[in-house]
């Protein structure tokens, strides 16, 4: 039987467990559209910037003028049709992200709350990473966003983008993760982010189009592997690789431009039934 890493908290290698019991064990090579980058055991959150920069001997770059998730809408790969309906503004924001202060506001579910504080407290406040508030924020909560990147120094090659978004009055990390587009196996283009866990990793990969009142659709449903969709990733104590697809959790963000204010609404779902919402104001 294959075992994750025992050299952990008891939490986390419980949930690896579960992922090598019904997931699969994967090729790295093979699945390059999905595959990236591991976190530690201990040290998640920020520390992982600097962990991830040591091991593969890259320059960080932080505080740059006009970074953004994207170098170009254009590698979204959408139409050009659909890239001329966009707003200006949300091109701008995808590709100068740097440029944005973000205002966040929350609202539970309240039949999923419990799932929130618990997760809340068997895992983000340990590894300083999604942590989420259990409570409906129902002022605008003022969020620091960086974009973070890590270069190779002998070429000045962008190795990763990294987002890390904290709350301004407390300097938790809400997010803290990698975002890249990947080529999934059907042919689509869709945007990657990587949020590292200790030995592995919660990946969200979500297909972008753009809806009819021009807003940009990023959503996380998928039917099966290989799919955009939400997926776990880890390495056991044999430096296997598993993941598991996590088809009854969605992930669907809508970018707007509202009265010519830039607003993004995030809507988790959990077998079809809605978990949490967040609602975004990005002001430059």
């Amino acid at each position: 039987m294959n075992l994750a890493d025992t050299m952990q908290k008891f939490q986390d290698w419980f949930t690896q467990q579960w992922v090598i019991i019904c997931g699969r064990k994967i090729n790295p090579s093979e699945n390059t559209w999905l595959f990236g980058t591991f976190g530690e055991v201990s040290g998640i959150g920020e520390k992982f910037i600097h962990q991830l920069a040591e091991k593969e001997d890259l320059t960080i770059i932080r505080k740059s003028n006009s970074k953004g998730l994207l170098d170009s809408i254009l590698s979204l790969n959408l139409s050009e049709n659909e890239i001329k309906k966009l707003p200006k503004n949300v091109i701008d924001f995808y590709e100068k992200t740097s440029e944005y202060k973000l205002q966040l506001n929350v609202k539970w579910n309240p039949i999923f709350k419990i799932f929130g504080y618990v997760v809340n407290r068997l895992f983000s406040q340990r590894i300083n990473q999604l942590n989420i508030p259990t409570n409906n924020i129902q002022s605008s909560e003022n969020l620091t966003s960086e974009i973070i990147e890590l270069v190779a120094k002998n070429t000045n090659e962008v190795k990763y983008t990294i987002w890390l978004r904290k709350f301004q009055s407390t300097g938790k990390v809400i997010y803290s993760g990698i975002y890249t587009t990947c080529l999934l196996p059907s042919g689509i283009t869709c945007v990657k982010a990587i949020f590292p866990l200790p030995k592995g990793n919660a990946t969200v990969i979500l297909k972008p189009s753009v809806g009819e009142k021009n807003e940009l659709i990023l959503d996380s449903s998928g039917n099966k592997f290989g799919d955009a969709g939400f997926y776990f990733l880890l390495n056991d104590s044999k430096g296997n690789c598993w993941s598991k697809y996590i088809k009854s959790f969605t992930d669907k963000l809508i970018v707007s431009d509202d009265n010519e204010k830039l607003k993004a609404k995030q809507t988790l779902k959990l077998w079809r039934l809605k978990v949490a919402r967040f609602e975004y104001e990005m002001k430059k």
